[in-house]
């Protein structure tokens, strides 16, 4: 075969440093619309992002050039740094040092899309920490509670 072809989904998960509220609404669509800037340049697909003042949820297909980490190192650095220089009052603004990578299947897209888009009434009823460790579970991923969220 001559080409390479893929179709890596990942729903990614990662939240403010001791998940403080910082995600405000002015900052918010300027937010999601940088990041999703900083996806494209690295040759992936921003297909939705969503979340709540102290966590974003995207759901990406990702370039097979890079490793899931480096991919999120970039994203996380760059748009911290670039709160810092267009919002000089949100200087304490800080990503979480870890994340959440969950592969989803074609056939998944369009439901984690949708729960995606429904943070704001899904965490009516759930904090952040149990939908993580729900989402954890579902996922079937090992975990130590001591680390999430820190």
């Amino acid at each position: 075969m001559g080409g390479t072809f893929t179709n890596i989904q990942l729903h990614l998960v990662f939240s403010t440093k001791h998940r403080e509220p910082l995600i405000v609404p002015d900052l918010l669509p300027r937010l999601y619309s940088y990041m999703g800037g900083i996806i494209r340049n690295e040759k992936s697909a921003l297909y939705e992002i969503g979340g709540m003042p102290d966590h974003v949820h995207l759901l990406v297909r990702a370039h097979p050039d890079k490793s899931v980490s480096d991919f999120l190192r970039d994203l996380k650095s760059c748009s911290s740094g670039w709160i810092h220089d267009t919002f000089p009052e949100l200087k304490r603004f800080h990503w979480q040092d870890g994340y959440g990578a969950f592969s989803v299947s074609q056939s998944q897209s369009a439901r984690v899309k949708k729960y995606i888009r429904s943070q704001e009434d899904h965490h009516r009823e759930r904090g952040f920490k149990p939908e993580f460790i729900g989402l954890l579970k579902r996922h079937e991923v090992e975990y130590d509670e001591r680390h999430i969220g820190d």
